[in-house]
């Protein structure tokens, strides 16, 4: 039988950039988001623009603005989180930093209005009220339903992390300076009207948040309003400030983020050493020693840096002839700290086997395949430089939603191990919809059994 995984160790254009704005009149039907499947989702959160559009003309280049005037569409906006929400939630246990913060922006600088421990909510609405604070909720899909189903989907989608924050302000108030994120962010007017002004990005696809001296950011090259039912995209590096207009009770508005460290550079830096693990075994001249006192100079002489190019020109094209990309982390990463997938009833569904046992006659089907990865790496159970490549299987079916995106929260992995020898059984299964046991590319009915077993004792197969 394979064993389980162990947990796991803890043409540009310089000037002007364009935003298409779309006005929606309202439709004779209710709108509402579709849960059909991650990608029918986004396309409902985006519509009318059409993934297609959306992917060609905006993503990671300029803001996309969509006003809709969609009554129902506001009202779902409008029943994703309130203000209200908050008195029953700081029953809960919330603490102040790790998941509330309360702040204002004055004199184009953040004050935070913190106070230590945990949040009281006749003391938070006092700093709503009379300090016209901002009040950020963080990761809201920890405890309501409604997001989490989102986000869910949207991980799915993208197959990236996906964050989320509430932000509340008063009227006449703005809670943060200009700024920019390292993440792409969606946003979504929920209550109220919040201006917005959107300025050129100092550093296209920013890695780093940084706050902006507003008088050193020019003339927005966007400026709107939005109101519940709108939603605006704009890109990571795009600096960006919002405040409520006078005169209204307050706003409220939820970021959706996404893609954070998961660029061409991240995923190189990920697979880079198991690319250099591999041909290290077939190339001598790779494991030889480096010259005697290199570690003391304080500069690479010529002969060294011509070195290390030949290395880096072999590695390259022998992944050229390459199939499986060694994933040393990033997938790993990924599936371990995203959201389980959303359910309705019992969570005892999603870590407990049930249904028919599978076995050799059995017809079976893949589940959860948005939630599982497949991957190959080294042999963790074993220390050696001769360690073999295995096949790891990790899921998300048993993470814990309340400490999605927490980032200080410990995590571990779920899943599976098999030798690379089960390839293409594992393969049958993610390419199949329907398959029976006994067609796996296994040399044994016994192994084939096993492997049915194991994914099911999982969670992640079913009888059909």
């Amino acid at each position: 039988m394979p064993k389980k995984v162990r947990p796991a160790r803890n043409g540009k254009e310089e000037g002007h950039v364009p935003c298409k704005q779309v006005k929606v009149e309202a439709a004779s039907e209710p709108s509402t988001l579709n849960f059909d499947s991650p990608s029918a989702l986004f396309e409902s959160l985006i519509s009318p623009i059409t993934p297609k559009t959306f992917f060609k003309d905006f993503w990671e280049q300029k803001p996309l603005l969509l006003q809709r005037d969609d009554p129902a569409l506001a009202t779902y906006y409008q029943s994703l989180f309130r203000l209200s929400d908050l008195k029953s939630l700081c029953n809960r246990g919330l603490h102040y930093g790790r998941d509330i913060n309360v702040c204002r922006c004055i004199s184009g600088k953040k004050k935070v209005l913190n106070k230590d421990g945990k949040v009281h909510f006749l003391q938070l609405r006092k700093d709503f009220d009379q300090k016209r604070a901002t009040i950020q909720f963080h990761q809201p899909q920890r405890f309501k339903d409604e997001l989490w189903r989102i986000q869910e989907r949207l991980e799915c989608y993208f197959g990236s992390l996906v964050g989320s924050n509430v932000y509340i302000t008063p009227g006449g108030s703005q809670g943060l300076p200009p700024h920019y994120d390292d993440v792409e962010v969606f946003v979504l007017q929920l209550e109220g009207e919040k201006h917005w002004r959107l300025y050129q990005p100092t550093v296209p696809l920013a890695r780093e948040y940084c706050v902006e001296p507003e008088d050193r950011i020019g003339k927005p090259m966007l400026e709107f309003t939005l109101k519940p039912g709108d939603l605006i995209y704009f890109p990571r590096g795009t600096i960006h400030q919002a405040d409520t207009p006078p005169g209204l009770a307050h706003s409220t508005h939820l970021t959706i983020s996404t893609y954070q460290n998961n660029s061409w550079g991240d995923f190189l830096l990920d697979t880079i050493s198991g690319i250099v693990f591999e041909t290290a075994k077939d190339n001598v001249e790779l494991r030889a020693g480096i010259p005697r006192q290199m570690l003391l100079q304080a500069e690479s002489t010529t002969a060294e840096t011509k070195r290390l190019s030949d290395f880096l020109r072999t590695l390259a094209d022998r992944l050229e002839g390459t199939k499986e990309l060694f994933s040393a982390d990033m997938k790993k990463d990924f599936v371990i700290n995203r959201l389980p997938p959303y359910y309705v009833g019992d969570e005892a569904e999603l870590s407990t086997p049930g249904g028919q046992l599978p076995r050799l006659d059995s017809t079976v089907r893949l589940r959860f395949k948005d939630h599982v990865i497949l991957t190959v790496g080294p042999d963790q159970e074993r220390s050696d430089e001769s360690r073999e490549k295995m096949l790891y299987i990790y899921h998300s079916l048993k993470n814990r939603r309340e400490t999605h995106m927490m980032g200080n929260e410990e995590t571990e992995a779920h899943g599976l191990r098999f030798p690379l020898s089960h390839v293409e059984a594992l393969k049958q299964l993610w390419n199949c919809s329907d398959i029976s046991v006994k067609d796996l590319s296994l040399s044994t009915d016994q192994e084939k059994e096993n492997l049915v077993l194991s994914l099911w004792t999982e969670c992640l197969i079913q009888v059909v």
